[in-house]
């Protein structure tokens, strides 16, 4: 008995072969999630094959790995956890902290600069200030995490009078245990290229001096950031969106789905 199963890149359908005969099942606006198929197949009468799966509508599609529904989930390996365990991130008064624990005792979205000057990075800062109200009327805190100096991070914290926490991630470990894209090739794109020019006629601009620091130019410039939602717990991220080129802001309602709805 041959059997295949395939379902076209637009989702419009499911194709079923048995025995060389083709059956066309309608799947309106749905993804399908692939799951265990169940067989009927007897010498009495003819095999049916019954698939199961689970659609979720479009329209709910996450842009990001995340528990978007608010089920509590571990969305990062064991490994990863146990890395960012060991990474210390510094405050704007320059005290060493462990990064996780900016979440072990609370829920914390964790957003991750490019670098201190950037201007797309400015407008994430004020991205997800504008959701603070939300954030913190279900207790959780916004924290933004630049790789660079705690100079830097304090003349970022004074220029955009970030509503959340700062700090520094002198190191870069914190974006090398989340396996952050690097490169010119997500630098320098297309989309990046339009939202700074459309950025700059809102008025963002970006810090050049900190930009062309020694350690930003080698470094921090070329390596994107992300997004987390982590804790209560230290080895709990349950949910993770990492920047496909500069200027890559998920979704603000996976985000707020992420850390704020109640499952």
């Amino acid at each position: 008995m041959a059997i295949s199963v395939s379902a076209p890149a637009h989702n419009c359908g499911l194709t079923v072969g048995v025995n060389r005969s083709v059956h066309r099942l309608p799947v309106h606006n749905v993804n399908l999630i692939p799951q265990p198929l169940s067989f009927n197949c007897n010498l009495s009468s003819p095999p049916y094959l019954t698939p199961t799966f689970s659609a979720t509508s479009v329209s709910q599609r996450s842009s990001a790995i995340s528990n978007c529904t608010g089920i509590e989930s571990t969305v990062v390996s064991g490994d990863t956890a146990n890395v960012l365990d060991d990474v210390q991130v510094f405050d704007l008064n320059g005290q060493g902290v462990p990064i996780s624990d900016l979440w072990k005792d609370r829920k914390a979205v964790v957003a991750f600069a490019r670098h201190f000057g950037c201007v797309l990075c400015r407008k994430r800062a004020d991205y997800l200030a504008a959701e603070k109200d939300k954030m913190d009327a279900a207790g959780v805190a916004l924290v933004l995490i630049g790789p660079g100096s705690v100079d830097q991070a304090r003349s970022f914290s004074e220029q955009t009078k970030f509503k959340g926490e700062v700090y520094a991630d002198p190191s870069y470990r914190s974006y090398d245990a989340l396996r952050f894209v690097s490169g010119v090739t997500t630098t320098f794109t297309p989309g990046a290229g339009l939202k700074i020019i459309q950025l700059y006629m809102e008025g963002y601009r970006q810090d050049w001096k900190l930009s062309f620091e020694k350690d930003t130019r080698t470094r921090g410039g070329w390596r994107q950031g992300g997004i987390i939602v982590a804790g209560p717990g230290k080895n709990k991220i349950t949910y993770i969106h990492k920047d496909k080129e500069a200027g890559d802001d998920p979704d603000i309602n996976d985000i707020l789905s992420a850390c704020c709805v109640q499952g």
